[in-house]
């Protein structure tokens, strides 16, 4: 049975935002980045997926440019599906690398939902990060979070934490990710979609890097950003030995 015909990319797409619908009202992290989104002039979203973040602040009065990059084809059709807006967002295919296209031409880029973690060799690293940072204006700035590796969250992957849900099709559906390998700071795991039968329509395969804040601190120097602000918790907290989270707001230098 081919997967692909089973549950689209298309599926996939609209199924993420069931499972990620994006809340600032609900959600303390959607909250963190919306309040960022909307006092810059112009935003870069890199990783925009379905480009829920962006259609809401242009929902709620966004008047600048926003502009949202991903790789994944059918989550930008997605994202270009919805209400149209009197004053457009732009929506580009292409990696995190792709940001050199433009020059000095942002306020603000984010990386939200731990896409960082998505670029996952030191070659990625180094150009997502130069290419952030030629897309921001002196001083622009750059949020993103990613998974503190202490709190080893890769343990909590696992069939036991899937999740049910009825998709806008009404198919019923159980989705759970699962742990395949932890190799150094790399983790590689899988997202099932399957049917209430257990019939499985959709395997994923995804591979994210886990830094710690020293080793995140090393790339982020090299590639011209200052540390502007660095958190553990979504309402503004210190990273400390417990923390899940290595929430970092970095500065062009």
């Amino acid at each position: 049975m081919d997967a692909a015909v089973v549950f689209s990319n298309a599926d996939a797409a609209a199924l993420y935002d069931l499972l990620n619908p994006w809340d600032p009202e609900q959600c303390p992290s959607d909250a963190f980045y919306d309040e960022l989104v909307m006092a810059a002039a112009s935003v870069l979203d890199v990783g925009c997926g379905t480009g829920a973040m962006l259609h809401l602040a242009r929902e709620r009065g966004h008047p600048g440019r926003l502009v949202g990059l991903d790789p994944d084809r059918a989550a930008l059709a997605r994202a270009r599906s919805r209400a149209r807006h009197r004053t457009a967002i732009e929506w580009v295919e292409g990696t995190a690398a792709a940001a050199s296209r433009w020059d000095a031409a942002f306020d603000l880029a984010t990386m939200t939902s731990h896409a960082f973690q998505c670029l996952v060799t030191d070659a990625e690293l180094r150009a997502s990060l130069a290419a952030v940072h030629t897309a921001l204006c002196n001083g622009g700035r750059f949020a993103f979070e990613t998974r503190h590796p202490q709190a080893r969250a890769w343990e909590d992957w696992n069939p036991s934490e899937a999740s049910d849900i009825v998709d806008s099709a009404g198919r019923a559906l159980r989705v759970w990710h699962e742990t395949e390998s932890v190799i150094g700071d790399l983790v590689t795991f899988t997202g099932t979609t399957a049917a209430a039968d257990g019939t499985v329509l959709r395997v994923d395969r995804t591979s994210l890097r886990f830094l710690d804040v020293a080793k995140l601190d090393e790339f982020l120097i090299d590639a011209g950003f200052a540390v502007e602000a660095r958190y553990g918790t979504w309402d503004g907290g210190p990273v400390t030995g417990t923390s899940r989270e290595i929430i970092t707001i970095a500065r062009r230098r």
